[in-house]
């Protein structure tokens, strides 16, 4: 018997409406993530065109090479993040600390994201898998107040549970949410 397949949209309308006290807020930061991680994808597919292969010649705060391209998808990714209104910050593994974006509505959000943009990127030109990864953590600090650093950190009851993979196979790509033990189309 083959299952059917479903999309990110489709899940996020079918969860929400089993949640009827839900505002919304969470089902949109998991929408335009997946957004961002369809941008990145069409960048990665077109880094050839864009001469953005290679080293950057730079370690990040984890100690990996970064490539170019690791660069341009986290560009990519703040910048989606940002201008959408919808996370008061983002922890990027491309960054040595997180950024807040303290506009008002921004500030005014209840979630954080923690995310490597481009998990993968060195392996690049062997063709092996790349993804976005990314968490999601309703934050501790109260909002319109400053973030801080434990907003990002470690696993705990604020957790969403939502750790969640983007992995892209050639022109394939799929969510898998770990908490629900799903495939989703994007």
């Amino acid at each position: 018997m083959m299952t059917q397949r479903i999309t990110l949209d489709e899940f996020i309308v079918q969860t929400q409406q089993a949640h009827l006290s839900t505002t919304g807020e969470f089902s949109a930061l998991l929408r335009h993530l997946g957004i961002a991680a369809k941008i990145i994808n069409r960048v990665v597919n077109k880094a050839g065109l864009m001469d953005i292969f290679g080293s950057d010649e730079q370690t990040n705060s984890t100690g990996d090479t970064v490539q170019k391209l690791d660069l341009y998808a986290n560009k990519l990714m703040m910048d989606y993040m940002s201008n959408s209104g919808i996370c008061a910050g983002v922890a990027s593994e491309e960054e040595d600390y997180f950024v807040e974006f303290g506009d008002r509505i921004s500030s005014q959000k209840n979630y954080v994201v923690v995310t490597d943009p481009l998990d993968g990127s060195s392996n690049i030109d062997v063709n092996v898998s790349v993804g976005t990864i990314f968490g999601i953590y309703k934050r501790v600090s109260a909002t319109n107040d400053p973030l801080e650093l434990q907003d990002f950190l470690s696993v705990r009851k604020a957790s969403c549970g939502c750790w969640v993979c983007l992995v892209w196979y050639f022109y394939h790509v799929g969510l898998y949410l770990w908490r629900w033990c799903l495939w989703l189309y994007l």
